[in-house]
């Protein structure tokens, strides 16, 4: 047993000291990595998580991927929520540090961890992989509130092998034969925030194009806004129609947008736009004041002199 090694991974449970003791430890060698093992391995998980990360994050500069790899494999239940939730973060943090050997067996294990649970790790490490195979795990991270940025961000990065499958799942509400759940239209708003990054091409819209008859003004907008962007022709009523009609309650983040798509589109809206505004300046001027309608394409008019 070696002593010094034995007292930095003690030291790990000390707040103040355990973030330096990662560096002794690396700077130590192999002979760090049994005692490290013990303490990650055989050790308690807790509501404090940062000593099992140093742990992890020693063992990583120490190359010990085996043991990584049996951490990763071996963990048992944990039942207790908040050790659960604060446990998840050293796994993760295993998880990035496997990122130092990006080879087939890495893969491997990384998916077979994905048909498990979700993991900001895993999201976050596919992306960094671009991992083809990993984009229906991302698609279903879209619906948990912890990994949705991530998995966006992952997506992006992954970029355009993913566009067909994110293309099939933007247009697919769960439950099939229900009301649509609430992570299923975040989804699906997440999506099409990501296929404005990734882009798409115009035989892509008339997948899309039922979408914008839909009730949830940020699907309406967003899939408005992609169809602007690739130009279509054949549909542009229609597009100028819908965002036309969902100005009026559309949420602050997403006025830019319409804005932005009348604007390209001003030679076809402007008469739609302009009998919006007959209309409503004839209402009483409480009313026009109140009327967010009114207002965006007043903004529009404005910006298209």
């Amino acid at each position: 047993m070696d002593e010094e090694a034995e007292r930095l991974v003690a030291a790990l449970d000390n707040l103040m000291e355990g973030e330096g003791a990662v560096t002794a430890l690396v700077a130590l060698g192999p002979k760090a990595i049994d005692p490290l093992r013990r303490f990650l391995i055989f050790g308690r998980p807790s509501t404090v998580y940062q000593p099992r990360r140093w742990a992890v994050q020693a063992l990583g500069g120490l190359n010990a991927r085996e043991v990584l790899i049996e951490y990763l494999i071996s963990r048992p239940p944990v039942h207790d929520p908040q050790v659960r939730f604060t446990e998840e973060a050293v796994e993760n943090a295993a998880i990035r540090e496997l990122l130092r050997w990006p080879d087939s067996e890495t893969v491997v294990l990384l998916l077979d961890l994905s048909k498990h649970k979700l993991l900001t790790g895993l999201v976050e490490v596919f992306g960094t992989m671009r991992l083809v195979e990993a984009i229906s795990y991302l698609d279903r991270a879209l619906q948990d509130d912890i990994c949705r940025l991530p998995a966006e961000a992952a997506l992006i990065e992954i970029g355009a092998p993913a566009r067909d499958a994110l293309l099939l799942s933007v247009a697919t509400k769960l439950p099939v034969d229900d009301a649509e759940t609430p992570s299923s239209l975040r989804r699906r708003q997440s999506i099409l925030r990501v296929l404005k990054e990734i882009g798409i091409r115009l035989q892509d819209w008339p997948r899309l194009f039922p979408l914008i008859w839909e009730e949830d003004s940020e699907i309406v907008v967003r899939s408005c806004a992609l169809a602007v962007s690739v130009g279509i022709l054949n549909d542009r009523q229609g597009v100028i129609a819908r965002l036309i009609a969902v100005a009026g309650e559309a949420p602050w983040f997403l006025q830019e947008d319409i804005e932005e798509c009348l604007l390209v589109c001003f030679d076809t809206a402007r008469p739609d736009i302009e009998a919006v505004v007959v209309r409503a300046m004839k209402a009483p001027k409480i009313e026009r004041v109140r009327d967010q309608r009114l207002r965006v394409m007043l903004r529009v008019m404005r910006r298209h002199r």
